[in-house]
């Protein structure tokens, strides 16, 4: 790859795996405050960051490769016959809204999501300062992808926007609606809003092939998947 690493990067201590039992994890923390904008954070993505909060990451664990960062090529992106059906299901019973800034049903609906679905997670118990700290960004334009029943928010899919590219950063729904699929819906829908803003790729994350929660992200083909610093075909 031709992209190179910024000059100042921090090394996390070690610390409990939030994804793999008895594992520890380490992170590249990004300190260069250049790197802190819409085309440096895209750059980055390329070569496997990430963005919680205000902060750009990137696994760095001594014993354990398992997290591999996916992106999915979005102006290529053909659904599957199920893949199909679910868009059908939903789009036969919700509405689909965009907003840029935070609605006061955000946080209720994190905080249901978190409680009935995530009691093992790291981010159990909800708490609205951790919400804000975890999803919320000072220096990039965030799209919040909305899923509603009539007057009822039942999903927002947390996505960062940038010139060619989308980052899936969260979604979080009503687990009353779970029937409905709408962790797949949620990629669909941000899969069809980077083809309507015209933009290559979705990056989805990491994929964790041991974690049943995180190896889900390579059902959205064509993809790449990085490996040893290069983007590969899935």
């Amino acid at each position: 790859m031709n992209e190179q690493l910024p000059a100042r990067i921090g090394l996390s201590q070690p610390f409990e795996c939030s994804y793999l039992p008895d594992r520890q994890e380490q992170l590249l923390v990004i300190l260069d405050p250049s790197c802190y904008s819409s085309n440096k954070f895209e750059s980055l993505l390329a070569l496997g960051f990430r963005r919680s909060g205000n902060q750009i990451y990137r696994p760095h664990c001594p014993i354990c490769s398992a997290c591999s960062s996916v992106r999915v090529l979005a102006d290529k992106f053909i659904p599957t016959k199920s893949q199909k059906r679910k868009l059908n299901k939903a789009k036969n019973r919700f509405e689909v809204k965009y907003s840029q800034v935070e609605r006061e049903q955000y946080y209720p609906l994190y905080s249901k999501y978190i409680s009935l679905r995530h009691q093992d997670g790291s981010m159990y118990p909800p708490d609205k300062s951790q919400f804000h700290s975890f999803l919320f960004c000072s220096w990039l334009t965030i799209t919040f992808i909305e899923l509603w029943d009539q007057e009822n928010l039942v999903a927002v899919a947390v996505t960062d926007c940038m010139d060619n590219a989308i980052s899936a950063i969260y979604t979080f729904f009503d687990p009353d609606y779970e029937h409905f699929s709408l962790g797949t819906v949620m990629i669909l829908q941000q899969l069809k809003f980077a083809k309507q803003q015209r933009k290559q790729f979705v990056y989805l994350g990491y994929q964790i092939d041991e974690c049943d929660k995180m190896n889900y992200k390579t059902q959205f083909l064509p993809a790449q998947k990085q490996c040893n610093d290069q983007w590969l075909a899935i």
